[in-house]
């Protein structure tokens, strides 16, 4: 039951980063890439019909951290507790940036709610990179379990890091290189015209970038933390994960080249699956490790809920899988195609 439930909790951060990253990417070239206001509201009503169902994964994912594995939700939020505070604002701030722009036909008052939607989706994005860098490194877990960290302390690996070090920085570089390039497909997808041209040429100039850092990033984690690597070794099939985003890589590139925006988008959706995928399996059963001393680390085993609460849950989550699958199909089948300016009165 651990171990479906880890694979649960994978699963929905893994919808959550390709559904909402797109919307997060946008965010991050927002202000660059719209040079009229209709062209923002052509990225807005992109995204306007999904944006907030998108994260209801993340929702749901905090949600089944709490109940399958209840002493890590209540360790990570406690020693994660700055951080999580400036994420929810930045979540609100995003949401406000979208949603309020519209309801007052002023230059200035749609270029303020602009910005705040750019900046809240920039930082969003650099504190999950940030967090999945903790998450990689490992944090100063005690032996009761819980842990503190600073925003950061002398920026560089040790066992008393804080937040930021330069690793957990080029884990956010990836972060904010990867959403952008995903969202630039998405964008050239959903647009046609100038605005698809300049997505199409941001995807091709992140492309390399991705390509570059994820290089940086992988003999970064291997000198860092190299027994990740002890499950790929054990288990050679795990080697399908990292395949997987090097495939996605590929087809970003050679899709690209051919301007198949859908099949890009694609790819990019199987480099964010395959990285996040090889990543949980690398760490797998660990949740979070103790840089201080191996045996305070959490794992699957010492944090989860009993037994027999994690089999009911298992009809529950599965049900609303079900009930969310087909949700999501039928909101982006009916809003596919391209985009177009609606009336003043509508949309944003």
């Amino acid at each position: 039951m651990e171990t479906f439930w880890f694979i649960a909790l994978v699963f929905m951060m893994i919808m959550y980063v390709i559904l909402d990253g797109f919307d997060l990417g946008m965010g991050i070239f927002f202000l660059k890439i719209a040079k009229t206001d209709d062209e923002r509201r052509t990225l807005l009503n992109s995204i306007g019909p999904v944006w907030d169902g998108n994260e209801v994964w993340l929702i749901a994912a905090g949600g089944t951290l709490f109940f399958a594995f209840p002493k890590f939700y209540a360790s990570s939020f406690s020693g994660f507790y700055l951080p999580f505070m400036i994420l929810l604002w930045l979540l609100i701030g995003r949401a406000l940036g979208i949603e309020l722009r519209k309801h007052i036909n002023n230059n200035l008052w749609k270029s303020f709610w602009d910005v705040i939607f750019s900046i809240s989706s920039i930082l969003i994005t650099i504190i999950f990179g940030a967090a999945l860098g903790n998450v990689m490194r490992g944090v100063p877990i005690q032996q009761d379990g819980y842990f503190f960290e600073p925003l950061w302390t002398t920026l560089t690996v040790v066992p008393e890091a804080g937040i930021l070090d330069w690793y957990t920085i080029l884990m956010a570089g990836v972060a904010v290189i990867t959403l952008t390039a995903h969202s630039a497909n998405f964008t050239a997808m959903k647009t046609d015209g100038a605005l698809q041209q300049r997505a199409r040429n941001i995807s091709r100039r992140t492309n390399a970038a991705i390509i570059a850092i994820s290089l940086i990033m992988f003999i970064s984690t291997t000198i860092i933390r190299p027994e990740l690597w002890n499950n790929y070794f054990i288990h050679l099939w795990g080697f399908i994960f990292p395949l997987a985003g090097l495939a996605g890589m590929i087809g970003m590139i050679y899709f690209r080249g051919r301007e198949n925006d859908n099949r890009a988008f694609i790819s990019s959706s199987i480099v964010i699956a395959g990285m996040l995928a090889g990543t949980a399996f690398g760490l797998y059963p660990s949740l979070l490790q103790s840089t201080i001393n191996p045996d305070y680390s959490l794992t699957i085993y010492n944090t989860n809920a009993g037994n027999y609460g994690l089999a009911i849950g298992t009809y529950w989550w599965i049900g609303g899988m079900i009930l969310a699958a087909v949700y999501f199909a039928y909101l982006f089948y009916i809003f596919k195609g391209k985009v177009k300016i609606l009336n003043d009165d509508e949309g944003y």
